[in-house]
This record gives C-alpha cells, structure tokens and sequence, in this order.
C-alpha cells in the first residue's frame, strides 16, 4: 500500500464521472512538470485529457516526445483540473491574474498533485495529494499503482523523464532507495535510460551563440560572502533573447555551483513588470535552498529551489541574500549538530 490511502481515494472519486480532464502545469514548466502531465494523458486513457500551460515550452525540453500536446488555449470545457508539481499559489499568478481562469479554479473540480515540502496556499477549493519525494512524476506513478492504472511504455517513459529531471539523473540527495526501485519498474515497462539520456543530450546541445551568451553569463557572476554565494542577474533582454532556445538558468546554475567555495548559487530574473524570479542550488554542505526561498514567498526542495516576487530590483535582492545567507547556513549547522 502506498501513502496517503484517503488521498489516493479522493483522486478516484475525482476522476469518477468525468470525460474531459486538462492538466495544469505552473507558469515555470520544468522536467518533472511537464513530464507529470504527459505521464497524466497516457494513463487517463479512458478521458479526454488536455494539458495546459500559461507560457510555450521552452525549447529546452522538447526532447520529450509529447511536449507539443501542451497549450496555451485553456479547456473551458473541463470536467475537472489537475495541477501538477506545485501548490503555491505564486507559481499560478499568470492564472489567477485572469479573472475567468481565477473563477473557473474556483467553481470547478481542481485536483492538485505536488511531491514539495512548500505550504499549500491555494485559495480555491480543491483536493490534492502532496507526498515530499524526489519528483512528482514518481507521486503519479504511485498513484497509477494504487489506482491500477495501466502504466504503457509512453507513460513510463514521461514519468522517467520527470524522476531524472528533478533528480539530476538519479543523482541528488533526494533519492531513495524507493526512487531506485521506481526507476528498475519503470525500466521493466518499457523506458529505456540510455535512450532517453541520448533524446536530452542531443536538445541539450548549444549553437555557437548559446555558448557565447554563456560566457557573458559567467563574467556576469558575483561571488559574496567570501565566496560562498555565487549570483547572477539575467536581464529582460536575456530572456527575450535567449530563454526559447536555452533557459539561461540551465545553462548558467550547474556551473555556479560547482565553483570552489561556492555554498550557495542564485541566479535572479527580472522583468519589466517589476517581476523577479530566482533559482537556487546549494551544496550539500549547506542545504538551505528552500528556507531561501521561503523567505521570498517560493519553496522547493533542501538543495534546489524557487521563488518569485514583485516590486523588488535585484540589486535589493542580493542585499537581502547576503543577510540571510550566513543567518540560514549557522542555524543549519546548528541544527546538524543537535
């Protein structure tokens, strides 16, 4: 029996009845998310199933192989809504922001599915299953397992994709020795992980501009706090120029983290709007990134994390990192010791 038995129930009796379901996903698409509502089409094979996003994937992760069923033409004519990989209400602002959409959330059945340890806030009525785990695709494999849900090698292929997504390739501090058996299951059904590294790899490559935007990206970086906080600001130009081809937080964040001496690397988006979004990697030293951004309304997980807020310049942001930082790494320490 997995987790959560009452929960697995509520999600029976929500898709009960119903014909046309569409699957929500945040206005940050990532792996996991995307990979948890095409997982969602192919195993509601018996429904109608849309799967809607806010903004178009970006290039980046078209090496899943549905990534084109996703729009941004919301289903009105849902019988139900599932949201998938977040229950912060921040991560649904674009949705929210229209009234219509904001009504419909309200007065339609909406079922959320989400794997981070983040408070759900969400206003409107709605049911949910939120199990903290490496990926919310490896909740919607455990649910299709309690539910007997047939589990196709198009299924398994999207929730893999997803668990090696959130995961690193299996690699990150999240992982379990459940996550492993997940992963040996979804093998026996079909995916194929050497195959489905080599899709990624091949779309993960750069053209030559990509890597010259890079460069800039790494002159750009400035090391705080004796260098153990690594930022970096990507500006509105940035991403018109640059985030349909390559998300510049992909590109830029691995390679900030694994800087000697860095602990923390935060790379900050601002927009036009006074909105500024921030992506956060730490090391395993010093595994704070989702009381970083918890203190700026976002959440994630021990080392990666999110968050978003408004009316805030970056130069105001790294203010408030350098401040929080050193308060966040001693209470951990702390805390280790205990």
């Amino acid at each position: 029996m997995w987790y959560n038995e009452d929960m697995y129930n509520k999600f029976r009796e929500f898709l009960e009845g119903k014909e046309k379901i569409c699957v929500i996903q945040a206005e940050n698409p990532d792996g996991d998310s995307l990979g948890s509502a095409i997982a969602l089409d192919y195993l509601l094979s018996d429904k109608e199933v849309t799967l809607y996003c806010p903004i178009d994937i970006p290039q980046y992760l078209h090496y899943f192989g549905d990534w084109s069923r996703v729009t941004d033409e919301f289903d009105w004519k849902a019988d139900g809504y599932i949201i998938v990989d977040t229950a912060a209400k921040v991560l649904l602002s674009k949705l929210l922001d229209d009234g219509a959409i904001k009504n419909k959330l309200y007065t339609a059945p909406v079922f959320v599915i989400d794997h981070h340890e983040t408070e759900d806030d969400l206003e409107f009525p709605h049911e949910s299953i939120i199990e903290v785990c490496p990926s919310c695709t490896e909740v919607i494999y455990r649910i299709a397992r309690e539910l007997e849900m047939p589990i196709d090698k198009e299924a398994a292929e999207a929730i893999f994709q997803g668990l090696l997504s959130d995961t690193l390739g299996l690699t990150s501090s999240s992982v379990t020795a459940e996550t492993f058996e997940i992963a040996a299951e979804l093998t026996k059904l079909g995916a194929n992980i050497a195959e489905l590294e080599d899709r990624r790899r091949e779309f993960m490559k750069k053209s030559p501009r990509i890597l010259d935007f890079k460069a800039d990206l790494i002159k750009r970086i400035e090391y705080l706090l004796d260098g153990e906080l690594a930022t970096v600001h990507i500006t509105w130009e940035d991403i018109e120029e640059y985030s349909q081809e390559y998300n510049p937080n992909v590109l830029i964040l691995e390679e900030m983290r694994l800087v000697e001496g860095v602990k923390v690397a935060v790379a900050i988006k601002t927009y036009p709007d006074g909105k500024l979004t921030g992506k956060i990697r730490c090391d395993s030293s010093a595994p704070i990134a989702e009381k970083v951004a918890g203190y700026f309304g976002g959440g994630g997980h021990l080392l990666a994390a999110g968050f978003r807020t408004y009316d805030m310049s970056y130069e105001e942001a790294v203010a408030d990192l350098v401040k929080i930082v050193p308060e966040m790494m001693a209470e951990e320490a702390s805390e280790s010791e205990a």
